[in-house]
């Protein structure tokens, strides 16, 4: 099990500020896809490790999050998020719960991701998820946990792996951004490189390496970078 993650910078001035988190495994992986991929050569050393993993270390939030980027470009649910948040000044379970439907569609949610985000709430303040337990649990597990869920489907539960818990080896084949910005970057060599769980369309490959998040991340973050967007 991949030890806890270490936090970059504990000093935050501003409360709703992101906690930049580099888990002890990226220094390995980054140079280890350098190694097999010569655009990653060119790119990994143009940018701080803790930009990749952006995190504030709550569960809610992140699951959260995850729910509202779902379907849309990463562009679209950085705004609707920051529309979201600013409706209270914190954002927890418990004060989505008191929050007004109307408010939350105001902010950008559909009717449906709307419910699942009370519904999330609901499990939260019930005790129905124990964040506490989730360091103990292998990837499926998490995920299995996770998508019983009403609104959390694997792709969800794949980013809460990645930036919550920030396990070594996800990569999240469903995800727009991974998507669009894979077949650019080298692709065959990269994905060679990741050795993912899930085949791609080049065919399935070997057994997992714990390449899988760190060039899922570098992927999702260079192509926000080349689209002008946060991650």
């Amino acid at each position: 099990m991949t030890a806890a993650p270490k936090v970059a910078d504990p000093k935050v001035v501003d409360p709703k500020a992101p906690v930049l988190r580099a888990p002890d495994y990226w220094d390995k992986a980054c140079t280890e896809l350098m190694k097999h991929d010569r655009i990653m050569r060119k790119l990994i050393p143009k940018y701080p490790k803790a930009e990749f993993l952006t995190t504030r270390g709550d569960p809610f939030q992140t699951l959260a999050r995850a729910i509202v980027g779902q379907q849309i470009s990463v562009k679209a649910a950085q705004s609707v998020w920051e529309r979201t948040i600013a409706l209270t000044k914190n954002f927890t379970a418990k004060a989505v719960l008191k929050l007004d439907p109307t408010a939350l569609r105001a902010a950008g949610l559909s009717q449906r991701k709307v419910e699942y985000m009370q519904d999330l709430a609901t499990h939260f303040e019930s005790g129905g998820l124990s964040s506490a337990k989730w360091d103990l649990l292998d990837d499926d597990t998490v995920i299995a946990e996770l998508t019983a869920i009403r609104g959390i489907g694997r792709w969800t539960a794949e980013m809460f792996l990645i930036f919550y818990l920030m396990r070594p080896n996800v990569l999240p084949l469903d995800d727009i951004g991974l998507i669009k910005g894979i077949w650019p970057i080298s692709a065959v060599n990269l994905c060679h490189a990741m050795r993912p769980k899930r085949s791609l369309p080049i065919g399935r490959l070997g057994k997992p390496w714990p390449l899988g998040t760190c060039g899922a991340a570098l992927i999702r973050y260079l192509s926000s970078i080349e689209n002008n967007t946060s991650h």
